[in-house]
């Protein structure tokens, strides 16, 4: 038995492509070091940072004015940012300068 017009727009709606979530990324602080150092992400991506260390730290861009900044994080606080636009954003903890990271973004 054949499909209905009906039906069968129904099955291939089912196949059609649902609107794609945004992606996510982690990089975790631990022993005074950004893990990992560097990341690549795609632009609308939200990437979210996690201090896994027994003291705080804080994520801040490199960049002159600032793109992003978090406040202290302390252990098991996390800080999220969304990079909207392609580039290459290096980072570093406010608290802890040598501490550094690059995030990039295609």
């Amino acid at each position: 038995m054949g499909m209905t017009r009906r039906a069968l727009a129904g099955a291939l709606g089912l196949l059609l492509p649902i609107a794609a979530r945004a992606e996510e990324a982690v990089v975790n602080i631990d022993n005074f070091v950004f893990s990992p150092a560097e990341i690549t992400i795609k632009a609308g991506s939200k990437l979210t940072w996690t201090n896994r260390d027994d003291i705080p730290h804080a994520v801040a861009s490199a960049a002159s004015p600032p793109v992003f900044r978090s406040k202290a994080l302390d252990t098991d606080d996390s800080y999220a940012f969304v990079f909207d636009r392609p580039g290459r954003f290096p980072y570093f903890c406010s608290l802890h300068p040598h501490m550094q990271g690059v995030v990039v973004v295609v």
